[in-house]
């Protein structure tokens, strides 16, 4: 559709709209976006950001480039998964943030001496892309859930809580975690049952009716959107600063 605009001081413009048939996706994105610039802003561009939209494989495989596009550079990384609807891959995610280094590289020509403490400055190499399946994070991390986290985004949050990943930040979960399948009926209904409960291995909770409890719990206020905050982020934020900081006075001395 093509339209011709007036501005207020009477030029003209031609703009070009383009129908969709929903706005659900671009409203996505522009959140996810605002998200990301609030987290420049509030850690003074110390920190990255990513929402895990679904636990599935398309918002799995954009959860690995992210981590490059969004953690390059940076000294820690936020998990955003509130608002995920669930899914299945939270051990894909769990496999990324749990590896443990063992080793480093010193590629030939990149270092006059390989004596200590020179070696040193190398710490922070290995070959991760060559020699894992999947990405890897192994610098500090910190979670956000909500009420509308739901079911394996619920298993993630609980297993990042019990891990001792780093702090979970937020409300509590929907509380809903249910293995379900369903049968089709001669009348071509479809009846959906459960098959397996889930139930947390720390402390044999069950997780149907069990929400995961974030270490930080913060209520996001009805006017945050209206005055461009975030206060879940934040102290998603600066619990996440705080525990880096601690981490480099403790490294110093």
């Amino acid at each position: 559709m093509r339209l011709t605009v007036r501005a207020p001081d009477g030029r003209t413009r031609t703009v070009i709209i383009r129908p969709v048939g929903s706005l659900n996706e671009a409203l996505y994105e522009e959140w996810v976006a605002t998200r990301r610039a609030l987290t420049e802003r509030y850690s003074n561009g110390r920190l990255g950001y990513i929402h895990v939209q679904g636990m599935n494989w398309p918002s799995f495989e954009r959860f690995e480039r992210e981590l490059v596009a969004s953690g390059q550079g940076k000294e820690g990384l936020i998990i955003d998964v509130r608002y995920n609807g669930g899914g299945w891959t939270t051990d894909y995610l769990l496999t990324v943030l749990t590896v443990r280094r063992h080793a480093y590289t010193i590629p030939r020509g990149a270092a006059e001496r390989l004596d200590l403490p020179d070696r040193r400055a190398f710490r922070a190499h290995y070959p991760f892309g060559e020699r894992l399946p999947f990405a890897a994070w192994t610098k500090p991390v910190v979670a956000l859930c909500n009420q509308n986290s739901f079911s394996n985004a619920e298993i993630f949050s609980h297993a990042f809580k019990n891990l001792g990943l780093g702090p979970l930040v937020g409300v509590p979960t929907f509380g809903a975690v249910i293995s379900t399948g369903g049968v089709g009926l001669i009348d071509g209904s479809f009846v959906r049952l459960p098959f397996r409960g889930w139930f947390v291995y720390a402390d044999d909770m069950n997780m149907e009716n069990g929400p995961a409890v974030p270490d930080i719990i913060v209520e996001e206020a009805p006017d945050s959107k209206a005055r461009g905050e975030d206060p879940q982020l934040r102290a998603a934020v600066e619990a996440l600063l705080t525990r880096i900081d601690a981490r480099n006075t403790e490294e110093t001395h």
